[in-house]
């Protein structure tokens, strides 16, 4: 029987979640299979692969392999585990993600049911299938990365803090900042309003998280002389973002992406109505998360060089819970049409790109240039194993270290910073006998192009031009590409 509106429910048994746990792995794993042996994409292979590969091979907390940052170590010790345990590769480093994916949808949908107790039906697992669905989250969680394990941990301890749990609510936020450090985010609002309740004792609780990510910290200044890692960590990600008009841009692509972005804006209109309508979400609960989602605006518009998307993934949960219990309230037709909108809309973006600029982490976008790196790089192997490729960052660490999955052997690679035209122009093209150019932006429609006076990086087109060899091989996929440039003088196999 379905309770009333107002009728408490009783919480979940153990062997309930269990239940959901495993449908949800279901779901992700069959989902995902497909990309299950993919190699590593921009960030990945930039950060966080070679920090677990430092811990699982050298027990390293702190990478050596690559630049030091401020990042928990907490998914890279994960990862390296799973490798003692199941073996390097990526098919492995993939389900590792998975599987907290599958336990990030279990605590969403709990946490719908905690903030939902209020509504009358099932709108927790329309809540739970809007974010299975979501472009964001799809991409991210078999990519190893941090954001959709934070997820993870800040829907955990949201969930028990609303019950009331306090404890253990404050231990799974100590797990959150070693996770990411913009977690403390999460323990810094519990603890606010606890202290507003004038609950001074539970408050002081969340200061344990503070006290964690603080021994990282130290244990990071103490090795590396910064308490960032690095000083051009804290320039691009602390100080560069706090210009005014830097400031206003990123936070309107904040709004954008929760509000309109993927579809989301037959959620946010129906949020409206509801909000106008009902008073569902002036509860202590709604209350509380929604004041969980603007400080990760609020942070997330004053830090972060990139701009990702990705970083407003833990409170993603709370957003769909809140536009499905804001669907839940308009009449049933209107009710059914908004939710099968919405969870067609986000299904369909997985595989369809925005005609808008847009991270390729964003959907599917990047296992085309997967493939496509894959791909050149078998060709490279194949037909010019012994020769130096010219190339841009993020290709030459994919042609020179063999564990990130794209070759065989490593092989020597030249770093170039762009393909600007001063920049090919400068080259000594004698001294060159590979050049591999690809896209580093996803394609947009010409339309773009006439509401705007450029875009970053350079056209295939333009590099052609300017590079004095023919293209020896061409790869394409849904307007993404790969060229590879071969010298004259150089011999293939």
């Amino acid at each position: 029987m379905v309770p009333a509106a107002g009728e408490s429910r009783r919480p979940i048994r153990p062997a309930a979640c269990a239940v959901f746990f495993l449908l949800f792995a279901i779901v992700v794993f069959s989902s995902h299979l497909p990309f299950a042996g993919l190699p590593y994409y921009w960030d990945e292979l930039g950060q966080f692969v070679p920090a677990a590969l430092d811990i699982f091979r050298d027990g390293a907390w702190i990478p050596h392999s690559t630049v030091p940052n401020i990042h928990p170590p907490a998914v890279m010790g994960y990862l390296a585990a799973v490798w003692s345990l199941f073996g390097y590769q990526p098919a492995s480093t993939r389900c590792a993600m998975l599987l907290l994916a599958s336990g990030a949808l279990l605590a969403a949908f709990l946490l719908a049911i905690e903030l939902l107790r209020e509504v009358r039906g099932m709108p927790a697992v329309l809540a739970a299938a809007l974010l299975c669905v979501s472009p964001v989250f799809f991409a991210q969680s078999m990519m190893a990365q941090l954001d959709a394990p934070a997820m993870l941990f800040t829907t955990l301890a949201l969930l028990f803090f609303l019950q009331d749990r306090i404890r253990l609510s404050a231990a799974v936020c100590v797990v959150l900042v070693l996770v990411k450090e913009t977690g403390l985010v999460v323990p810094l609002v519990c603890a606010l309003w606890l202290a507003h309740e004038r609950r001074w004792r539970a408050a002081a609780l969340y200061l344990v998280p503070l006290l964690a990510l603080a021994a990282w910290v130290l244990a990071l200044a103490r090795h590396t002389g910064h308490w960032t890692g690095n000083a051009d960590f804290a320039r691009y990600n602390l100080y560069e973002p706090l210009h005014p008009v830097r400031v206003l841009v990123t936070l309107l692509r904040r709004l954008g992406f929760l509000l309109v972005a993927d579809f989301h804006w037959i959620g946010a209109a129906a949020i409206v109505v509801a909000w106008r309508k009902s008073r569902i979400f002036r509860s202590r609960s709604w209350r509380v998360g929604g004041s969980v989602v603007a400080a990760h605006v609020v942070l997330f518009t004053l830090l972060g060089g990139a701009v990702l998307e990705r970083y407003l993934l833990p409170a993603m949960p709370i957003v769909y819970a809140a536009m499905a219990a804001a669907l839940w309230q308009l009449g049933r037709a209107w009710k059914l049409a908004g939710s099968v909108a919405l969870l067609a809309g986000l299904a369909a973006c997985i595989l369809i790109n925005p005609p808008y600029p847009f991270a390729l982490e964003n959907n599917l976008a990047f296992t085309d240039y997967l493939k496509l790196h894959a791909l050149a790089g078998e060709y490279l192997e194949s037909r010019y194993p012994g020769a130096r490729v010219d190339t841009l960052w993020p290709m030459s660490a994919e042609l020179s270290r063999p564990e990130f999955g794209f070759v065989d052997r490593a092989r020597a690679v030249r770093l170039l910073p762009d393909l600007a035209p001063k920049t090919l122009q400068s080259i000594e093209w004698n001294g060159v006998q590979v050049l591999a150019a690809f896209s580093r932006d996803p394609p947009f429609p010409r339309f773009w192009l006439r509401l705007f006076a450029h875009l970053p990086g350079v056209t295939r087109e333009e590099v052609r031009v300017q590079v004095p060899f023919p293209p020896a091989a061409q790869f394409e996929r849904h307007g993404q590409w790969v060229d590879i440039y071969v010298n004259r003088q150089t011999k293939s196999q």
